[in-house]
């Protein structure tokens, strides 16, 4: 995410920090460089002006800080006028009796079917009962992918086949809500472009018909600057409340989730960073700015891993491995719970310093470095997992044969499990027999 944009805003501070005191020459030619790369980025120029004009005015006013470098200064600056053009975050609006009516709309291939999916979880966890439909006629394969989405997720769906129209879909799905007692309708709209006038006079009459508490509009976030016209067109017609920014994960340049909501006044309520169900997060401009500067995003993380781990479980395997217990069977529950977290990756983006390696490590890589100490873990016997030290020679080589995998790296993944069992032991020996205490373990 942002990679491009990440990477030269990072080298243009890191050159302002090596100068020491800064001029106002020095910081005139280090925002020069900034204009560039959001230009670059594919930032609205319209945007670019107003936020370097921003930032210009304050930065070389100087704002001292004593605690600050000139450079922290004005990295502080940027970071807070970031978080200005990124715009507030914005929240469902769901007040008034229920049903609540959610209408996504959006182009071609934006994601908006998964999207529909992903909203419907994401409600449910909160406590809601959501009715998902599906009335995209014009593409029979979504109306079949909301179907075997909603059934994988166990969430319900209302569809009607390709022969009846949208309005008369969404009119027949919120009286279902009504007698059923679902509280949510997320209407799933067939992608269309802004400035066909047939198309777009159907999503007139579907709001007609269901009178949607939120208007959503699905971007995809790799269109960079045309998503932004994307929403002006949507919002000129239908009034548009909110918008979702979809694979933001694979966006390098970011231009468009800096641009749209200063460029449309529409709030950003939601971004897609990933294709699993629950791969779908509330929109927080000041985290998103820490990421685009390359501050990391601790917060996000701590909610992931929230939202993945078992905390009683979780809590059972510290009182483990801080008394030195933590055996292999432990070690493979926790690694099927970092998995739900997303791409290992993509978590290290999230924490502050380890951006980089984030970047030089191929998801794909990762993951099949997971899934190979996965597999080697469940080629053991539970004796094995639980007493490593069983495992002799003729059992490494069955391991291997089981697992798909070599001796070599069976021996491997023992060798790191040893490493770790001693400094565990070492620190149950010392200051982390206190650490033991502070927790009433």
């Amino acid at each position: 995410m942002f990679e491009s944009l990440t990477d030269k805003l990072q080298a243009i501070f890191e050159r302002m920090g090596k100068r020491g005191l800064l001029t106002e020459a020095d910081v005139k030619a280090g925002l020069r460089e900034v204009r560039l790369a959001l230009l670059e980025a594919d930032v609205n120029y319209k945007v670019v002006k107003d936020f370097i004009r921003r930032v210009q005015e304050r930065a070389v006013g100087v704002e001292i800080h004593r605690r600050l470098s000139p450079a922290q200064q004005v990295i502080k600056i940027v970071h807070e006028e970031l978080i200005a053009t990124l715009g507030e975050p914005g929240r469902l609006q769901l007040e008034g009796p229920p049903p609540h009516v959610l209408m996504l709309v959006g182009l071609h291939g934006s994601g908006k079917t998964t999207t529909v999916a992903k909203l419907g979880l994401w409600l449910r966890k909160k406590g809601r009962r959501p009715l998902l439909v599906a009335a995209d006629t014009y593409r029979p394969a979504a109306v079949r992918q909301l179907e075997v989405l909603g059934r994988q997720l166990d969430l319900p769906v209302h569809s009607e086949g390709t022969e009846v129209p949208p309005p008369e879909i969404c009119a027949h799905a919120l009286e279902r809500a009504r007698q059923e007692g679902y509280d949510l309708l997320i209407l799933d709209t067939a992608g269309r472009h802004q400035i066909d006038d047939a198309m777009m006079a159907e999503l007139e009459a579907v709001k007609a018909r269901t009178q949607p508490h939120e208007i959503l509009l699905v971007a995809d976030a790799m269109t960079g600057q045309e998503a932004v016209n994307v929403a002006q067109g949507f919002h000129q017609r239908l009034g548009l409340t909110g918008l979702i920014l979809t694979k933001l994960d694979g966006d390098a340049r970011g231009g468009a989730a800096i641009s749209m909501r200063a460029v449309t006044g529409v709030p950003i309520k939601f971004v897609g960073v990933g294709e699993k169900p629950t791969a779908l997060e509330l929109f927080h401009p000041d985290r998103l700015a820490s990421r685009i500067l390359g501050m990391g995003d601790v917060l996000t993380l701590i909610e992931r891993a929230e939202a993945a781990f078992d905390q009683e479980e979780a809590q059972r395997a510290a009182e483990k491995l801080l008394r030195a217990e933590f055996d292999l069977e432990d070690f493979r529950q926790q690694l099927q719970q970092l998995k739900k977290m997303g791409p290992l990756s993509q978590l290290l983006e999230l924490i502050p310093g380890f951006q980089q390696i984030g970047k030089e490590i191929a998801p794909e890589v990762t993951d099949q470095e997971l899934k190979k100490i996965e597999a080697i873990i469940n080629s053991m016997t539970p004796e094995e997992r639980r007493n490593p030290r069983i495992i002799n020679a003729s059992r490494r080589r069955r391991i291997a044969r089981g697992s798909g995998t070599t001796v070599a790296d069976v021996n491997a993944l023992l060798r790191q499990f040893r490493q770790t069992q001693k400094m565990m032991k070492q620190l149950s020996k010392g200051g982390g027999r206190d650490l033991l205490r502070m927790l009433g373990l």
